[in-house]
């Protein structure tokens, strides 16, 4: 059930998306789903969320840029080490250009970019561009 509200939440926020909305209402909510929106804020692929009520259900509000075209959380989660992240990513992404691969690593949750630097394996959670 952990794994499909991640995927829930993507998929809310890539068909608000499409259909032009401003923001998407997620819920309900996670700790990885607030990590993976840090990253996808911080690339620029959202303008903002906040966290409503986190103690109980919560809500997650996202404010978004219109720049999602596709994002997925995978239901399995494959391991990878930091050699493989590379091509991980070239296998995954449409393009060389624009992406992101998320990866739940020992030192937190991070775009493929990021674990590269810092010569991490982790596990993938999913994937944007």
């Amino acid at each position: 059930m952990g794994r499909r509200i991640l995927n829930d939440a993507l998929r809310t926020m890539v068909n608000a998306d499409r259909r032009g909305n401003a923001t998407a209402l997620l819920q309900p909510i996670s700790g990885v789903m607030v990590s993976f929106l840090n990253i996808m804020k911080h690339r620029g692929y959202i303008k903002n969320f906040k966290v409503v009520d986190p103690h109980r259900v919560g809500k997650i509000n996202v404010e978004l840029h219109g720049r999602i075209k596709d994002c997925k959380a995978l239901t399995y989660r494959q391991d990878l080490r930091a050699k493989e992240i590379e091509q991980y990513r070239v296998r995954m992404l449409p393009t060389r250009q624009w992406g992101y691969v998320v990866i739940t690593t020992p030192n937190g949750v991070l775009d493929h970019e990021e674990a590269i630097r810092q010569n991490v394996g982790g596990q993938v959670l999913g994937y944007f561009h």
